[in-house]
C-alpha cells in the first residue's frame, strides 16, 4: 500500500456558490510512487442537481456508489494506478487516479466493471509527472 493512502481527509468547497464536497489522500506519496504514475485520470459523471443544491439526488448517488465500489476492486493499485481524491457536487462527480499506463488502466477498469451496466463517465487524461493537481487541492485545503 502507498505511503499515505491509509489516511484520508474528507473537505467542502463553495464552487460557483455550490458546495463540492472532496475525499482526498492527506498528504502525497513516496516520490518513488510518484515517478511511477505520471498520467492523472479523471472519471466524470455530469448530472443534474438542479433540484439538490448542486448534489446528485438519490437515484443517481446510488449509481455513483456502486461505481466506486467497482472502482475500489481495480487490481493493480500502485503499480498500475493510485486513487488520489474523489469530488462531488455543482452537477458533477469525479474519482481522480494516478496511473501508470492508460491502455493498462482501462483494461483494469474494464475487468473491474464487466458485470455493471454502463455509466454515463467520461474519462479524460493528463500528464502530471510532478502531482501538481493533487498538490493543489492539498494546498487549498491546507490549514483548513
Amino acid at each position: 500500500m502507498a505511503q499515505a493512502e491509509d489516511t484520508w481527509t474528507v473537505g467542502k468547497m463553495n464552487i460557483m456558490g455550490k458546495p463540492v464536497i472532496y475525499k482526498f489522500m492527506s498528504q502525497l506519496p513516496d516520490i518513488t510512487i510518484q515517478k511511477k504514475l505520471p498520467w492523472l485520470t479523471v472519471i466524470s459523471w455530469k448530472y443534474d442537481g438542479s433540484t439538490n443544491n448542486g448534489m446528485p439526488v438519490s437515484s443517481d448517488n446510488k449509481q455513483m456508489i456502486a461505481l466506486e465500489d467497482g472502482l475500489e476492486e481495480i487490481s493493480g493499485e500502485e503499480s498500475i494506478y493510485l486513487p488520489a481524491y474523489t469530488a462531488t457536487g455543482n452537477d458533477l462527480k469525479e474519482f481522480v487516479f494516478y496511473i501508470s499506463d492508460r491502455d493498462a488502466f482501462i483494461d483494469k477498469l474494464n475487468e473491474s466493471l464487466s458485470s455493471h451496466s454502463s455509466y454515463p463517465i467520461e474519462i479524460n487524461f493528463y500528464k502530471d509527472e510532478e502531482w501538481s493537481d493533487l498538490t493543489k487541492l492539498l494546498y487549498d485545503f491546507k490549514g483548513s
